[in-house]
């Protein structure tokens, strides 16, 4: 068979795989998506993306978090992003791209710091939950506020994962795995391209 009832055949097979993985993986991790669900208090991308505006935790003049306020959701049009982006940060966030392992500027970066949206400068990780996981991306324990980054389920490449997107402008960081360090126990496993490094002189690791 040639034309386009091959191409039919070969997308309806990866389809049929892509759900025999997600119906696999519910049976055998029950309550998976709840736990998911459950980290950020937030479900879907059609749900979050919805509204105009999002309580997140803003960076305050004293360095500390702020309180959880409501600000209007950064929405750009795809001319404005890539006017914005460099190519590269437009793939990854964008696109839901991934870096190459142990090639990103700050998988091994170990200055004391604050990680932001690359986007919209929504702080999101610490260098003091930074850790080397092995993997060659940037790996952090926990975010610095749940409200500022969210997750949703992803079933590309055959793969059951939590994806990470930014709270405010839905960019694409990375996913997060449940085999952390302690006190989390999770690996939130991050593109360096999806982030701009915020340095803090006066941090010391915990």
């Amino acid at each position: 068979m040639t034309g386009p009832g091959r191409i039919w055949l070969m997308v309806s097979a990866a389809t049929a795989a892509a759900l025999s993985w997600v119906l696999f993986i519910a049976v055998a991790r029950p309550g998976w998506a709840e736990a998911a669900l459950e980290r950020t208090g937030r479900g879907t991308s059609e749900e979050n993306m919805a509204d105009s505006t999002v309580t997140v935790r803003l960076m305050g003049d004293d360095g500390r978090l702020t309180e959880p306020v409501t600000v209007p959701r950064v929405v750009k049009s795809d001319d404005e992003w890539r006017r914005q982006l460099t190519p590269e940060q437009y793939r990854i966030t964008r696109g839901k791209g991934t870096e190459r392992a142990f090639c990103g500027r700050f998988h091994d970066h170990k200055q004391p710091g604050r990680y932001d949206c690359v986007g919209c400068a929504l702080p999101l990780f610490d260098a003091r939950a930074k850790f080397d996981s092995g993997t060659g991306w940037p790996s952090f324990f926990r975010p610095v506020a749940a409200e500022n980054i969210r997750t949703e389920t992803d079933i590309s490449w055959g793969m059951l994962r939590e994806e990470i997107l930014c709270a405010r402008c839905g960019a694409h960081l990375g996913h997060v795995f449940d085999d952390g360090p302690a006190p989390t126990g999770l690996r939130y496993c991050l593109n360096s391209e999806s982030l701009i490094f915020v340095p803090d002189s006066r941090q010391s690791k915990p």
